[in-house]
């Protein structure tokens, strides 16, 4: 275990601090997304704006997991997750402040910023402390945050706006964040050992992770583009969902709350199945299964323009089969780079991974627009567009996959230690 501290710490206790700080990372991403319909009203946005006030996030994530991604490992890793953790939680108060759309924009922003680099230390720090050979399982643990956020998270969010307004969700999440925000600092050890060839150095005297070697390897364009057939395919969709079941389908509001409830309890036991069988079957037959149910959601929801299935099975399949080919993907891209370059490489697969989600976005945005009733008109030719850029997943897996056999015997270009 790639740890420095005079306590021992287990494997358990990492996952179990960096499945917290996910869960407010998830959880301050998703609760937006059904809150669209909420404070458009308020803050006078056209329903088919919504999706840009969520691409405002990803598409500061992008930015700053690139600029990130050459320096994060000149850092011990529990400060610079600490430092990330408290960007986003003044990023989701000043989010909870807004009173326009512009000062909405800016304040998600601020939180993509922060965000996106936290989520590339998080998996970082896992894949520092857990052997390859278990790393899909403990990946599925700490990606579980993302279930948890769905089950408990954004159902009781979305209560608290009903209740006392869509500003009173943000600052939950706001003060969630800050507890974890703590735990990190004083509970999580301190990981240096990625530092161990410039241990004599200042961080500011490192030299940063060689962005483009990193990005001319094969394997490294292999992962990257699995990340962003996800990330593009998914989040074409996702941020329309409230605002087509309540404007196209009728769903009521009061009842959004159990509808993330019922996808989040099954996805949160699909994920660690996924974990599990990625270490034990490889990635791109986990990916294959996870595209064919993803596929299976979004044709039975959206390709017609309507429900052919209860918008409870709908969502639970949607959900569950981007989430298996979330842990599937991450579960293998793990294995690509060397310690000493590993958050630079996650925070690069963060960026595009968020990039992706931004241009999902755009091309959400561009393809819907308003109809009566807050209505959205043009949902089955993006589910089309979504279904479509969700194909290629296995295939790219199945090559990264032959490309780490074939050069296991040899560090990647330009490491200087091995991955494990």
């Amino acid at each position: 275990m790639a740890i420095e501290n005079a306590r021992t710490v287990s494997e358990r206790e990492i996952i179990f601090l960096i499945g917290l700080a996910q869960f407010v990372n998830v959880l301050d991403f998703m609760i937006v997304l059904p809150l669209g319909p909420d404070y458009a009203r308020e803050l006078a946005i056209a329903p088919s704006m919504l999706g840009m006030v969520a691409g405002s996030y990803t598409a500061a994530a992008a930015v700053a997991g690139l600029a990130a991604s050459r320096f994060l490992d000149r850092w011990d890793r529990r400060t610079a997750l600490a430092t990330a953790m408290a960007g986003l939680v003044s990023g989701t108060i000043a989010a909870g402040f807004a009173t326009s759309l512009w000062s909405l924009l800016a304040a998600r922003m601020v939180a993509g910023a922060c965000g996106g680099p936290a989520t590339a230390l998080g998996l970082s720090i896992v894949s520092d402390a857990v052997p390859s050979a278990r790393r899909g399982k403990a990946l599925g643990a700490v990606m579980g945050a993302f279930a948890i956020a769905s089950v408990v998270g954004v159902p009781l969010g979305l209560e608290l706006g009903r209740r006392y307004g869509w500003r009173a969700p943000l600052f939950v999440v706001a003060a969630l964040g800050a507890v974890v925000l703590v735990g990190v600092a004083f509970r999580l050890p301190k990981m240096r050992a990625h530092l161990t060839h410039s241990s004599h150095l200042s961080p500011l005297s490192r030299g940063p992770v060689r962005l483009g070697a990193l990005m001319a390897r094969a394997e490294t364009a292999l992962a990257m583009c699995s990340t962003a057939s996800i990330a593009l395919a998914g989040f074409s969709i996702i941020p329309n969902v409230s605002a087509y079941l309540q404007g196209n389908c009728g769903f009521p509001r009061a009842q959004l709350g159990l509808l993330y409830l019922a996808g989040g309890v099954p996805t949160f036991f699909v994920l660690r199945i996924a974990g599990r069988a990625a270490d034990r079957f490889g990635s791109p037959p986990v990916a294959l299964v996870g595209t064919g149910i993803f596929l299976l959601g979004i044709g039975s929801g959206f390709a017609t323009g309507h429900m052919l299935l209860h918008p409870a099975i709908v969502f639970i399949l949607m959900m569950s089969g981007q989430s298996i080919r979330n842990v599937s993907a991450m579960a293998l891209a793990s294995k690509v780079p060397g310690a000493h370059e590993r958050a630079g490489f996650q925070a690069l697969q963060s960026s595009v991974q968020h990039l992706g989600c931004a241009l999902g976005a755009v091309v959400g945005a561009s393809l819907l627009s308003s109809g009566p009733g807050d209505s959205l008109i043009g949902m089955p030719k993006l589910a089309a567009f979504a279904m479509l850029i969700s194909l290629p997943l296995p295939e790219l897996l199945r090559r990264l996959q032959l490309r780490l056999v074939h050069t296991v015997s040899a560090p990647p270009i330009g490491t200087a230690i091995p991955s494990d």
